[in-house]
């Protein structure tokens, strides 16, 4: 529940913010201190800040020198495909905003590989692609993707990606907290993820790095982040992120039970309504998502009618300054504007409870029915 008027299924917009990190929060604020200073305040922030390095570090199997934090997974991801010292870029046509707007910006030759109608990335398009100039290559790709939660084969791909001597980036923001990672056996340079996907403040995120990487810092100042992030950190911030990532064992137990509820609803909604459809179905996918199309009522109307309802849902990615436009991930999928412009995302989280779930079908069947009579 999200609170006493509103239930919150939108985690993978952003997760309900842990009591336990806003508490540490306000702990670390009325501390002070800059962790760049030498005196007993400088120190003490500077302890906050390589104990929640320490706990991203147990999080995902990585060193310590390897995270660089960040504003968020948006600049993770910005300064992955900014600074590679690479000048042609690989990726699909479903990624994040935050990726496509990259692309559009990225200094030299972009190829656009394209994703079947499970959202999975075509291996022989790739494969023809890096037969040529992989050693100026990155490819910069979602684990997860966070409209559909469908979650890419990245150990096939970083076979492919190492046999051309291309780097490889991976955006694991929605897959952090939602399904076990472990950089150093999945063979990737570098991965993005996010506090607040997993229960942590706004504001803050890492990108992991290996130390071979001439990653170069675009907010230049100081030396923090061991010269590859200039800039007073967020101690604050980052004392949250990490103590929501020291919670990331007892996500991923909670996310068994979402699995099973999320398979629930999509039983449930094809019981009552044969022409439903879940994009993404047939690939693996997070266990907390699932998006749904439902047919002839548009995005826009359904969030609306789910708000009326009290229950809080979005319709594409949460990036697009509030705007319900037609999902490029759907159209990227299924080349179907008409499913595209007809889909939600329905996604459970840490707090979520099973009378949810029943609000959930008890309004979306509403809808159905009155839209369908």
């Amino acid at each position: 529940m999200a609170g006493k008027d509103h239930i919150y299924l939108d985690y993978n917009a952003t997760a309900l913010i842990r009591p336990e990190v806003i508490e540490l929060m306000a702990d670390v604020m009325r501390e002070g201190g800059n962790p760049s200073s030498v005196h007993a305040y400088g120190r003490n922030a500077k302890a906050r800040l390589e104990g929640a390095r320490a706990a991203i570090v147990e999080a995902i199997n990585c060193r310590p020198q390897m995270v660089i934090f960040t504003s968020g997974g948006t600049e993770a991801n910005n300064m992955a495909v900014f600074s590679c010292n690479r000048n042609r870029l690989i990726t699909t046509n479903a990624e994040h905003d935050s990726l496509r707007a990259s692309s559009e910006r990225f200094d030299g030759k972009v190829d656009i590989v394209a994703v079947d109608n499970n959202g999975l990335v075509d291996f022989k398009a790739l494969e023809e692609l890096l037969k040529d100039d992989g050693e100026n290559t990155i490819i910069s790709i979602l684990y997860a993707n966070n409209e559909t939660g469908v979650l890419q084969d990245i150990e096939t791909i970083s076979n492919m990606t190492r046999e051309a001597g291309a780097l490889l980036h991976i955006d694991a923001i929605q897959a952090f907290g939602k399904v076990p990672l472990n950089f150093m056996e999945m063979n990737v340079d570098m991965m993005s993820i996010s506090s607040h996907k997993i229960g942590g403040p706004q504001g803050v995120g890492a990108l992991i790095a290996r130390e071979k990487l001439p990653v170069k810092s675009f907010i230049v100042g100081g030396g923090q982040e061991h010269g590859r992030r200039g800039g007073t950190e967020n101690i604050a911030g980052i004392a949250g992120f990490g103590l929501a990532a020291s919670m990331v064992p007892e996500s991923l137990e909670k996310m068994k039970t979402l699995r099973v509820w999320r398979n629930e609803i999509e039983q449930e909604l094809k019981n009552h309504a044969p022409d439903v459809m879940f994009l993404g179905q047939g690939a693996e996918r997070l266990p907390n998502v699932s998006n749904i199309y439902m047919p002839d009522v548009m995005s826009e109307t359904q969030v609306m009618n789910f708000d009326l309802d009290g229950i809080c849902i979005s319709a594409g990615s949460a990036c697009s300054s509030g705007k319900v436009k037609t999902s490029h991930v759907g159209l990227a999928m299924l080349g179907d504007e008409k499913i595209a412009s007809c889909t939600i995302r329905m996604s459970l989280g840490w707090a979520s409870e099973h009378s949810d779930v029943e609000a959930f079908l008890e309004a979306w069947k509403k809808l159905y029915d009155k839209k369908h009579a």
